[in-house]
């Protein structure tokens, strides 16, 4: 699904240290869904506050010369003077702040940035709260996206072609012991070195010569097919006849589109030796071999489940662009202003996942501390609102076509996670409600039925 929008629209509002504010730049909140709201609470509640906490403190704080829940009030107030704030600010603060949004029906979706505060005994609390709210979607005529379905039907060529694939990878290559020239189906195992032909070359007494230096290529025992398709023209044309022990040299002009970045476009001088001719032999299509490739009954039974295994995944491959064009018309179709809340969260996570993958290639932690994080961030930051634009949309489409996420899709979600993690499914849950991680499943699974309905709905 291409909106996997990492945003969760539940927030505890509760468990913030407020006043860092004062002291951390505050992230930066979209102006259009930026919102203000002045709190205070009158002093009795203040000094209630302080009142419980220092006696929550003075049962149990341990001083010298005192007994255990005997320290004076007075005490606990100096010596702790501190730590009693702390715990005040956080739960009246907390506490006074969703008071003051549920009687002005408001719902951030960011912690609020706390400012002009204050808070002292005998005084009343005073603190200005500053959020983003989601933005009012209208997604009036979404259902009038025109969808076409793809022509999903498997070709015979298709199919061959990955048939051929199993088959090439339970090959054998045996040497040819006749003595004979190479042919067209022989497979050549050459030793070569090339030299790429500079764009800029001048003319000296030597010859031709190039301007720049190349990398010169070079390779043994690498093995070719005469007149395979994934064989460059020129290596067919110059080794088919030759025999073993034969040098040839020859040029090779690459296409602009040639899957290796070095050679394409180019032209290469190459010095090639054959070194023996070889054929594949493939294991017979019979029913042995197909109990080899699997849990299949007979020949018959793996071709009929190859052919099915490629078609679905043909089918969802094709179905996922046509959902995914489907979703970009659809944030194109509709503009409203996006929490910048969601924007970033959405590019930790893009940058979490980049992170993981050049992890596991080998990067090292100490590369990885070396890399450009504002040029990284900047360059996901599209990607980024597009996903969470496409994220709000699906939800507001899911509410308007009452889309639910039933307990059984994220039990069957829990169960492949389990899988995957090697994590049991009681630990698992478990860590995922306390990490807010469940929540985020859900949204998900409902943005992803929802896309899925919707494309079923319009598709022609």
């Amino acid at each position: 699904m291409a909106a996997e929008a990492q945003h969760d629209h539940h927030h505890d509002h509760a468990a913030h240290d407020h006043e860092h504010h004062h002291h951390e730049p505050a992230p930066t909140l979209n102006p259009e869904l930026t919102r203000s709201i002045e709190v205070e609470a009158p002093a009795a509640d203040v000094d209630k506050a302080f009142r419980n906490v220092t006696r929550r403190y003075a049962k149990v704080a341990r001083i010298p010369g005192f007994r255990a829940g005997k320290v004076p009030e007075s005490l606990i107030k100096s010596r702790f003077a501190q730590q009693v704030r702390q715990e005040v600010l956080e739960s009246l603060v907390s506490d006074k702040f969703r008071q003051a949004l549920e009687a002005q029906h408001l719902n951030p979706v960011s912690q609020p940035q706390v400012s002009e505060l204050q808070l002292a005994e005998g005084q009343p609390l005073k603190f200005k709260a500053t959020f983003e709210v989601l933005p009012e979607i209208n997604v009036e005529g979404y259902d009038a996206i025109k969808v076409q379905r793809p022509d999903a039907a498997l070709t015979d060529e298709e199919y061959q072609a990955e048939l051929d694939a199993v088959l090439d990878h339970h090959a054998t290559v045996e040497p040819v012991e006749e003595d004979r020239p190479l042919a067209d189906g022989d497979w050549a195992e050459i030793s070569f070195k090339g030299n790429v032909q500079d764009l800029a070359q001048t003319v000296t007494e030597e010859g031709v010569e190039n301007k720049t230096q190349q990398p010169e290529l070079s390779g043994e025992d690498a093995l070719l097919e005469i007149g395979g398709k994934n064989t460059v023209q020129a290596f067919t044309d110059a080794l088919r006849g030759a025999q073993v022990g034969q040098e040839l040299t020859f040029e090779a002009s690459y296409p602009a589109e040639f899957g290796d970045a070095r050679l394409a476009g180019k032209t290469v001088n190459y010095d090639v030796t054959v070194k023996a001719i070889k054929k594949k032999s493939y294991p017979e299509r019979d029913d042995e071999f197909a109990k080899q490739l699997g849990n299949y009954e007979s020949w018959s039974d793996f071709e009929t489940k190859l052919r099915e295994r490629v078609a679905s995944r043909k089918k969802n491959a094709l179905e996922t662009q046509a959902r995914d064009k489907m979703l970009d018309e659809l944030i194109t179709k509709f503009q409203f202003p996006l929490p910048e809340t969601f924007v970033q969260q959405q590019i930790d996570a893009r940058l979490e996942r980049g992170l993981r993958a050049l992890a596991s290639q080998g990067m090292t932690a100490e590369a990885m501390r070396q890399l450009d994080f504002e040029r990284l961030r900047a360059a996901q930051r599209d990607q980024a609102v597009n996903e969470v634009k496409a994220s709000l949309v699906l939800d507001k489409i899911a509410e308007l076509e009452n889309i639910t996420v039933s307990d059984e899709d994220i039990e069957r979600e829990l169960l492949m996670l389990s899988l995957q993690h090697r994590e049991p499914m009681e630990s698992l849950q478990k860590r995922l409600s306390e990490d807010g991680s469940l929540n985020r499943i859900r949204e998900q699974l409902r943005r992803e039925k929802t896309g899925a309905a919707l494309f079923d709905k319009l598709a022609a």
